[in-house]
């Protein structure tokens, strides 16, 4: 019988998407290895697993609102009824390990199968853990980290350094194909902007403020990731029509297609996103949200700054630094082309395989 491996993953692209990385690195390792996700129905793991080719079974679990409000009331049914829920899955599906990359969801499904005697291991993206991954590591078989600093967050765990597990595929688009397929000018130089899974509010105000610049005045190719709950207001906002060499999405499915085409990325500072950027070896702009634990994202922009692969620019500075700022960078080919090579310079490309060897070896012991 194949081994089964439980991948606890949820809420943002942040902890989703390395997880993935991480179920595609042990299938390449083992390709009869039987892999099942653990996620909510409400957010996008529930879309994002199943188009990566995976399983995946839901519990109901959900964060504190970090605000008051009547629906802070249901959180301990719904973290009574998700360990049941966690419970039934590790009884029906009898995982040999537990993957948790963090968001609630890992929670119920990690502390569980700790309890049962299930191995448990986590990997962590953030220079500081998040919650979820703070109280599982204290039941960890194995930690893997992406920064230091995050090892002293587990005291007394076997901590790896490995940096953050990144999808394969992401390096493997071709830019002309690319570039028809979003019907954009190769002639041009293309911005690539990304607010994160949800879209970022700054980010996608400070480019309504400057789209029409950077669109005619530059002459740039736009492929701009908004968010879902943005698309509308933003779409409803600007004549389309004006922009042929725009594109406003939702979400971007295609990932390494839009890495492909990008000669710039404008995004947020999370550590999933700026290690598909080291890998795919992309300059960027980066505005670290300021609304994140323990302010990794500035830790994280900082990080690339220093390196030369990156520009940092603070949330309340934006809107009247991010036109002189890409057409500065745009009009120094030298500059950017110092700026991708430090962001190769700062890629772990092997990352998720390390970690899909070091689980199996934790199987096989």
């Amino acid at each position: 019988m194949s081994a089964r491996i439980l991948l606890a993953a949820g809420g943002t692209g942040g902890h989703v998407y390395p997880a993935i990385a991480i179920a595609d690195a042990l299938k390449a390792l083992r390709p009869d290895l039987s892999i099942l996700f653990a996620g909510t129905r409400t957010h996008m793991e529930w879309t994002a697993v199943p188009k990566a080719g995976y399983a995946i079974t839901s519990i109901w679990i959900s964060g504190l609102i970090r605000r008051l409000t009547l629906l802070n009331l249901l959180f301990p049914v719904k973290l009574l009824v998700s360990l049941v829920q966690s419970l039934t899955i590790l009884l029906r599906y009898r995982p040999d390990l537990v993957v948790s990359c963090g968001g609630y969801v890992a929670g119920p499904i990690g502390w569980m199968a700790a309890k049962r005697g299930v191995p448990v291991v986590v990997q962590e993206q953030n220079s500081f853990p998040g919650v979820t991954n703070r109280m599982l590591g204290k039941h960890a078989d194995r930690v893997y980290v992406a920064y230091a600093e995050a090892a002293a967050y587990f005291p007394g765990r076997e901590v790896r350094l490995t940096g953050n597990p990144v999808r394969a595929a992401l390096a493997v688009a071709d830019r002309a194909a690319a570039l028809r397929q979003f019907g954009f000018d190769p002639e041009r130089k293309t911005l690539l902007v990304m607010g994160g899974s949800g879209g970022a509010h700054r980010i996608n105000d400070a480019m309504l403020a400057s789209v029409g610049d950077l669109h005619e005045q530059l002459g740039l190719n736009i492929l701009w990731q908004c968010g879902p709950r943005y698309h509308t207001r933003l779409a409803e906002a600007m004549d389309m029509d004006s922009y042929p060499r725009l594109t406003l999405l939702p979400f971007i499915d295609s990932m390494p297609e839009a890495y492909a085409v990008a000669d710039l990325v404008l995004c947020r500072s999370g550590a999933g996103t700026i290690a598909e950027l080291t890998v795919t070896g992309k300059p960027m702009i980066l505005v670290p949200s300021p609304h994140v634990a323990g302010d990794h994202q500035t830790h994280n922009a900082n990080a690339m700054a220093d390196a030369g692969a990156a520009v940092r620019l603070a949330d309340g500075e934006l809107t009247t630094h991010l036109l002189p700022t890409v057409s500065r960078l745009l009009a120094e080919p030298t500059t950017l082309s110092a700026m991708a090579t430090a962001s190769s310079a700062m890629a772990k490309p092997d990352a998720a395989a390390v970690i899909a060897a070091d689980i199996l070896s934790l199987i096989d012991a």
